[in-house]
């Protein structure tokens, strides 16, 4: 929804105008800045142009701007070259040096533009409020009570991302506290590591944990695991979820967090029969045939009383885009404190991009963005699953690289960390050779038998290749892959040689 359009149709009532808005602070605060031009320095983060009500003085003040970024000096006289004729249907020099003489204290020009700002965000929540109210009564189908819910959240999070009435600037110091906290707070813990840990110690090691407002890309070919991988971390973060009450009575994260899923592929019922069949040793495959004997109902129903509490939340709506994702996001947190947020996958979202013709890695490039402003906004991790191009199986070795991701321009650029999933058991098993024409039986089967031997070792290993860390070292992690219940876990690295030997 395109908030402006909004705010224009809603708010073009003369009450409401006449009511949020004060004529004398635009003049007192323009007649600021041709005194003194060094106080636009004071109200560029605030206001632009939208905010005023009259219309001569927003071409007056996007004029003021527009020459005031180009370091030209503005005064009533120099001003009046830059309009034409047909800007105003006033006399310009006039009504400048009116405006200028008028001025009180150039010492209020932030009260002044503070004034303005305020009447615009209440002249826009009327706007915003009037359209809940046109679209409610609406008739069209699509205006379901839940997205009129989400409409006006989304709504209401672009108006407080338009301005804001306090400069978000701070001191070095201050960063540097908050750093040694994080610090203090790693050293804390049992596995010293800053961010939530993942549950896989080797990744943990490597990566810190999930660290507060970053992008994580985890990306692999159809097959590979990122699913698995996902639903794993998914779980382990939930499983370990553990908070305490300091001495101030300030609720404190231990270990674990609370975890939203978005899963755009797979139902909830699906992911949870992932994580069923990963806590029993159940194969899916097995619970999705009935072909379960009644020591593995048993197992079934002590498990499902042991994770009927985990602090797990799945979204399985398959269509996400980053202003749902948003609203849905910020709820979450609002309501449950969530402290990780899963996405499968990165390439089934879409944006609301303005021009429909701009593409799809324009598109990707509006998601990687907004996911990053997410992570950032609500000060904590995001995971998003991501596909890789097919440019991967032409090459023999078939290990991935950044250069794979597919419409991988930002999604390089706006990541902290991006990580690829490699099973080479994967590509071994669907190699197998083929006797050729003519082939002695002997040569046949002594390439079969280092086929077999390759794939022996390769069985149940995974590697997550670390290609970028913003924060720290890159690198291979080993890990276990049981494929049958879809789990993920540590390998410990001198077993992994003695397998590969």
């Amino acid at each position: 929804m395109d908030l402006d359009k909004v705010i224009k149709i809603n708010t073009n009532d003369d009450n409401i105008v006449e009511v949020f808005s004060n004529i004398e602070a635009e003049i007192a605060l323009i007649g600021c800045l041709l005194w003194d031009n060094r106080n636009y320095e004071k109200i560029s983060d605030l206001i632009d142009e939208s905010h005023f009500v009259d219309e001569n003085h927003q071409i007056i003040f996007k004029k003021i701007k527009e020459l005031l970024n180009k370091n030209i000096l503005v005064s009533p006289i120099t001003l009046k070259n830059y309009f034409s004729e047909d800007d105003f249907s006033i006399e310009m020099t006039k009504y400048l040096n009116q405006i200028k003489d008028s001025s009180p204290s150039t010492q209020n020009t932030y009260q002044y533009a503070k004034i303005i700002y305020e009447l615009y965000l209440k002249r826009s929540l009327v706007g915003i409020g009037q359209n809940i109210v046109q679209e409610t009564f609406d008739t069209n189908v699509e205006n379901t009570g839940e997205n009129l819910i989400e409409n006006a959240e989304n709504d209401l999070y672009n108006l407080s991302n338009l301005g804001s009435s306090e400069r978000k600037y701070s001191k070095f110091g201050e960063a540097l506290k908050d750093a040694v906290n994080i610090i203090d707070e790693a050293f804390k813990r049992d596995g010293k590591i800053a961010g939530v840990a993942s549950g896989l110690k080797d990744l943990d090691s490597k990566l810190g944990g999930l660290h507060k407002s970053d992008l994580i890309i985890i990306a692999g070919r159809p097959s590979m695991g990122k699913t698995a991988l996902g639903t794993n971390i998914a779980f382990n973060v939930a499983k370990n979820y553990e908070e305490k009450i300091d001495e101030l009575g300030i609720s404190k994260l231990v270990d674990g967090g609370k975890v939203a899923f978005f899963s755009l592929e797979m139902s909830s019922e699906q992911l949870a029969t992932r994580i069923l069949a990963e806590q029993t040793k159940i194969s899916g495959d097995k619970m999705r045939k009935a072909e379960l004997s009644k020591d593995d109902f048993k197992k079934i129903a002590k498990s499902t009383t042991e994770l009927e509490d985990l602090n797990l939340f799945i979204d399985d709506n398959p269509i996400l885009t980053i202003a749902t994702l948003r609203a849905r996001a910020r709820r979450l947190k609002r309501l449950y404190g969530i402290d990780l947020i899963i996405i499968d996958y990165l390439q089934l979202m879409s944006a609301n991009l303005k021009n429909k013709n701009e593409g799809r890695v324009q598109e990707i490039s509006e998601i990687t963005r907004g996911l990053k402003a997410i992570a950032k906004e609500l000060n904590i991790p995001i995971i998003a699953l991501s596909q890789l191009s097919r440019q991967v199986e032409q090459r023999e070795d078939k290990r991935p690289q950044l250069s794979d991701l597919r419409e991988s321009g930002t999604i390089e650029q706006d990541s902290d960390v991006v990580m690829f999933i490699f099973r080479e058991s994967y590509y071994l098993e669907r190699m197998e050779p083929i006797k050729k024409p003519d082939e002695p039986e002997e040569k046949y089967h002594e390439r079969h038998s280092r086929w077999q031997e390759l794939c022996e070792k390769t069985h149940n290993t995974a590697e997550i290749i670390i290609a970028k860390q913003r924060h720290g070292p890159i690198g291979t992690i080993k890990t276990h892959f049981e494929s049958n219940y879809t789990r993920f876990s540590d390998l410990n690295v001198k077993d992994y040689d003695n397998i590969m030997e």
